[in-house]
């Protein structure tokens, strides 16, 4: 899948909030959340908890979160006549549906892959892209695919479909853990790991420099969603009407096209 590439030197330790105004419509529509049913954190305002920095679908760039991800929710957040205001939140809180449960957001947009254990936990909106999971690895390593990793050290992201894969289908190699791409790529860059499996669009945006290849891509039928409180299905329709209707009217198709056409 072809991949424009973006940079972002950003790690963040702690959560954070940035607001975003993504008010298309009149004052009384932002205010007529409760009515809809949608039971916000915040009357008026989308609250979206992501996991930041995680290219090309979520960083931030002159001041502002941005990616695919954030541009969807951006488009979502103004139909429904409601502001946005993202949470910087950790992988692990957010994939358990745990800031959720504690009323951090309404919903979460971090490149989430839709599966039963997850879907237990949590409400997802209609799958809105599909990925694969690939092997990133130094130009000129002799790791060719996954069955060389035997006494290698593998670095995945923690709490992923990624770190599944690789301990289910790389039991040779050393998994080592990291809370976040932004963990992940400087050990790999260090030397501290032999390679990185995560998902593809991510991995493809750290061959930009020349230095890394992909050397395999993994086809896992996943597909990522947008979670919300399970019990919050006035949300989760509103936001799949949404999504509709951003596919009918182009809108969609123009978001992708910036983060994965060249």
């Amino acid at each position: 899948m072809p991949h424009k590439a973006r940079t972002a030197a950003f790690t963040f330790l702690a959560i954070g909030a940035l607001s975003l105004t993504a008010c298309g419509g009149d004052d009384a529509g932002a205010s007529d959340d409760a009515a809809n049913g949608y039971n916000l954190v915040s009357e008026g305002t989308l609250t979206v908890c992501s996991d930041i920095p995680y290219v090309p679908f979520e960083y931030e760039e002159n001041g502002e979160y941005t990616g695919f991800d954030m541009d969807l929710v951006k488009e979502i957040a103004a139909g429904l006549d409601l502001e946005l205001a993202v949470q910087d939140a950790g992988f692990e809180g957010i994939a358990s549906g745990t800031v959720l449960a504690a009323g951090q957001c309404d919903l979460e947009a971090s490149a989430i892959t839709i599966t039963p254990e997850r879907e237990e936990a949590m409400g997802f909106a209609d799958p809105y892209y599909d990925s694969l999971q690939s092997l990133l690895v130094p130009v000129g390593s002799d790791i060719k695919s996954i069955d060389d990793l035997e006494g290698k050290k593998l670095g995945v992201q923690g709490n992923t479909t990624g770190e599944s894969y690789a301990r289910e289908n790389a039991p040779g190699a050393e998994i080592v853990a990291f809370p976040s791409d932004g963990e992940l790529f400087p050990a790999i860059q260090s030397g501290n790991v032999d390679a990185v499996l995560q998902d593809l669009p991510v991995n493809i945006g750290h061959t930009e420099d020349g230095d890394f290849t992909i050397a395999e891509e993994y086809e896992t039928d996943e597909s990522y969603g947008f979670a919300m409180d399970k019990d919050n299905t006035e949300l989760i329709s509103a936001v799949n009407e949404q999504l509709t209707e951003l596919r009918d009217n182009g809108k969609y198709q123009e978001i992708y096209d910036k983060y994965f056409t060249e």
